[in-house]
């Protein structure tokens, strides 16, 4: 049988002209290499492709063969299997070109460390922005003042934060500057304020804050205040002072600096004194800082707002909010009074007392209440209170009140002499009294006795009884006057007596005396 055609080879440019693929179209036959003995077979159409890959196979077009190079048809052999079809490979991308390295960011907070007459050592941070390309040191450049030639103080790139730079000439003014490398090139360099004298510092400044100010320091409004500072430096130190980060006002606070310390002084301290106050003192690129936290404080205000929540049985509930105005200082406490709406006089029911809700029991059932709240801190208590709007009302129950019963006491006692009546001696002519005392209920009668017998409303004797107290008055007696007298005292329960002995005497004159008297 006659071989198939050999397919037709493309240039590389023509095949890459056909790998996007196209409408399937009637194929032209190819020109067969060698007559055929019989009638020639309708050549096959192919498409050309490299020898490492195939075309893709196309509906109604035949599969291609093997090339004639890679497969030599032998005469009067049989025609060839025809080949699998194989996907062809993209060709590879181009690679993503690398973007340029940036240079990073200027050092930061350039300071001096340390300086002598020979050598300044400066210290710096990190540059903010550093980028993906590193960072691969620091060049610290010098020039001297009202000169523009930066000499290149480092040889080699320093990977440290701190370089000394030395072999400098003392008495020079040199200005200095950081420049931080990478593979992007030299970033904006970072410069010191202010350029530095070579010299050597005697003693450094530093600021000796005593104990009390290291912390908050607090005083009240109205009083003085006088804050000395001591510090240590030479030359001597030049002394600023910030507030706030402003500058001092000088109608408010004084100053007065000399070598060893510095002084501030505020002769009546307000509110708006308050604050966070920087002092600095420098000698020449060394400086050391300090700061104190000074608060003014005073009485607070009232709470802003108190509320009668609920009452029930005998007890109220209270509600209320802190102050607006809390006197520059935490609020410490509140203190509760209530107030009788009848005598309207205020009486403390809670002290100190933390918590913003309050119930005020054992309340007077009947009454009706008002309260009071006032807010307290470290200074002391509110000068105002905020007072309920509501009056709580201690509603009336329905309890009957049953006063106790008593028994009736019987009273009735028979007469009963707490006083006895004494024996008595009185003189001829000199009036005198007996005395005892009784008791009894009813009231007892009393009557007096001589020699057993009643005197009666004789003139001669007074009869007086008072509160249970009896006496019995002998006018001017004589010799005739003396006995045994006897008080009786009788009621319904009975009765009793008390006596006594009354002896009434002459006075004798001597002989002498009753010559005299004739």
């Amino acid at each position: 049988m006659p071989a198939k055609p050999a397919p037709i080879k493309k240039s590389p440019a023509k095949r890459a002209a056909e790998k996007a693929p196209e409408p399937a179209t009637e194929p032209e036959p190819a020109p067969a290499q060698a007559p055929p003995a019989e009638t020639p077979a309708e050549p096959a159409p192919v498409e050309a492709a490299p020898p490492e890959t195939a075309a893709p196979h196309v509906e109604g077009e035949a599969a291609p063969a093997p090339s004639a190079e890679d497969t030599p048809a032998a005469e009067g052999s049989a025609p060839a299997a025809p080949a699998e079809a194989v996907i062809v490979e993209e060709p590879p991308k181009a690679p993503t070109p690398t973007p340029p390295a940036v240079p990073t960011s200027a050092p930061l907070d350039l300071s001096v460390d340390d300086v002598n007459d020979s050598s300044l050592t400066i210290k710096w941070k990190t540059p903010e922005t550093i980028g993906d390309s590193g960072l691969d040191g620091y060049t610290v450049e010098y020039c001297k003042d009202g000169t523009t030639d930066w000499v290149v103080g480092n040889e080699e790139l320093t990977p440290a934060n701190r370089y000394c730079i030395k072999n400098l000439t003392a008495g020079d003014l040199l200005h200095v500057r950081v420049v931080a490398v990478n593979p992007g090139g030299r970033s904006e360099p970072g410069t010191l304020a202010e350029p530095v004298p070579i010299r050597e510092i005697a003693d450094r400044p530093k600021i000796r804050m005593p104990r009390i100010l290291r912390s908050r320091y607090t005083r009240q409004v109205g009083e003085q205040i006088n804050l000395v500072i001591p510090f240590l430096g030479k030359p001597k130190p030049v002394v600023s002072w910030l507030k706030d980060g402003q500058p001092l006002d000088n109608k408010r606070v004084n100053v007065r600096n000399s070598d060893k310390d510095s002084i501030m002084f505020i002769r009546t301290a307000q509110r708006e004194d308050s604050g966070v106050y920087e002092m600095t003192i420098k000698v020449d690129s060394f400086e050391d800082k300090a700061t104190l936290t000074l608060q003014i404080v005073e009485l607070p205000g009232p709470p802003a707002s108190v509320k009668l929540v609920d009452t029930w049985g005998f007890n109220a509930a209270l509600e209320w909010t802190p102050p607006k105005d809390n006197g520059n200082t935490d609020i410490t406490g509140y203190t509760v009074q209530k107030a009788d709406r009848k005598t309207e006089e205020w009486f403390t029911v809670l002290e100190h007392y933390h918590r913003l809700t309050a119930t005020v029991s054992d309340l007077i059932m009947g009454n009706a209440y008002s309260f009071r709240v006032f807010a307290e801190n470290q200074v002391g208590i509110s000068e105002a209170s905020t007072v309920t709007r509501e009056v709580a009302t201690i509603q009336k129950t329905g309890i009957v009140y049953k006063p106790p019963e008593y028994l009736e006491h019987n009273f009735s006692e028979a007469p009963k002499f707490t006083t006895p009546l004494n024996d008595r001696a009185a003189t001829v002519g000199y009036t005198t009294k007996l005395l005892c005392s009784v008791r009894g209920c009813p009231k007892p009668k009393i009557e007096w006795l001589k020699n057993q017998m009643v005197i009666g409303d004789d003139p001669k004797f007074r009869q007086i009884s008072n509160q249970g107290i009896c006496s019995l008055e002998i006018r001017k007696p004589c010799s005739f006057d003396g006995g045994v007298y006897t008080c009786r005292a009788k009621n319904a329960q009975g009765e009793a007596t008390v006596s006594c002995k009354l002896e009434v005497k002459q006075v004798i004159l001597p002989e002498a005396d009753k010559e005299k008297g004739k």
